[in-house]
């Protein structure tokens, strides 16, 4: 279904990802996030290389399942289970839809990610969810998935990044918003979705993300994909 949720002029409430989010989230996303499509194809790549054999795959914040589908389409190893995590029993119910019958061996939890236990996980997945957390708790999350991870296993995280640099701000800013009205959103539909989002949706910069990764024990880190404001971050234990 095609996005409009935000093409009239009345009280713009916080962002949530109830019922009438989920309708159109695929739709939204595709046109809202530069390099959504390649985002979501690199992860399945990264599972090729990183998955091992009787580990679990986790999908933090899975939203309609995306990301758990291209773990699973493009995973080559043995007994392995994916954990699909979302706190919205709508999204839960979506993605239940979209994974039955294409993906074997999955389970999805409707939870808060920050309440979830990893183990024995060699792939973990925060696709567009860590800019959702409060910032304090960023680092424990983190921290939780790091110990979790089998040595060797990878943390992927894509996220919407802001730069430190003024011009530079200003300039991917710019850009992202020709993005979305060249894919047909109004200029009153991103006005509307950005005030929902200002205090829901916050962004930090490459080198913070970074700087936390190493402080939590990841050996490597590295941002591997960036489309404009949008970045994926590949970390290994």
């Amino acid at each position: 279904m095609r996005d409009k949720l935000f093409n009239s002029q009345s009280d713009i409430s916080d962002f949530r990802f109830d019922e009438s989010v989920v309708a159109v989230f695929d739709d939204m996303v595709k046109r809202s996030v530069p390099g959504y499509v390649a985002m979501i194809q690199m992860v399945g790549l990264v599972a090729r290389t990183y998955g091992k054999d009787y580990t679990n795959y986790y999908d933090l914040g899975s939203s309609t399942g995306a990301i758990t589908l291209a773990l699973a389409l493009n995973n080559k190893h043995k007994n392995n289970k994916l954990i699909a995590v979302d706190n919205s029993p709508q999204m839960v119910k979506k993605c239940q839809k979209n994974l039955t019958g294409k993906v074997d061996n999955f389970e999805i939890v409707c939870s808060d990610i920050n309440d979830i236990a990893i183990e024995n996980a060699s792939i973990v997945v925060l696709n567009l969810t860590l800019q959702f957390v409060d910032v304090e708790n960023r680092s424990k999350l983190i921290k939780k998935i790091y110990d979790g991870l089998i040595p060797g296993g990878v943390l992927i995280i894509s996220e919407k990044i802001h730069f430190d640099d003024k011009e530079n701000q200003k300039q991917l800013a710019r850009l992202h918003l020709d993005f979305k009205r060249a894919n047909g959103y109004s200029e009153l539909e991103i006005a509307n979705k950005r005030q929902s989002l200002e205090n829901i949706l916050v962004t930090e910069s490459k080198q913070a993300h970074l700087e936390r990764l190493k402080f939590c024990g990841f050996r490597e880190s590295s941002c591997y994909f960036q489309c404009l404001n949008f970045a994926s971050f590949l970390s290994v234990k």
